[in-house]
């Protein structure tokens, strides 16, 4: 299976997440989180369907802790979404898919309209 979310780490994240020229949803995220892990395909299918409009990235927060601190990600899931270079709106905890597709929808609509 194609995997349609980006990982990024501490060093990645500058050119993947902050240079983007898509808008870019970081999942702070951990392998020992159950919220993370049902998060992940409903994210992962969001990416598939909407590739050409945002990036999905993913940074393991065990393992890269520099960016989760500086945007002071307390809990996770947190999901951060960067557009041209800044957080323009954050979410916290599981979302069931209807409700995420919905939410990143209509971030991106105001995103095109602004």
């Amino acid at each position: 299976m194609a995997q349609y979310t980006v990982p990024i780490t501490d060093d990645t994240f500058e050119a993947e997440v902050l240079q983007s020229d898509l808008p870019v949803l970081v999942d702070f995220w951990a392998p020992w989180c159950g919220p993370c892990r049902m998060i992940g395909p409903v994210l992962e299918d969001y990416a598939r369907d909407n590739g050409h409009r945002i990036k999905i990235a993913k940074l393991n927060v065990d393992e890269e802790q520099r960016w989760a601190g500086q945007f002071g990600v307390m809990s996770i899931p947190t999901m951060i979404l960067f557009h041209k270079g800044k957080p323009v709106g954050q979410l916290v905890g599981f979302r069931p898919k209807h409700e995420m597709y919905e939410i990143l929808d209509k971030a991106l609509e105001q995103l095109q309209s602004a």
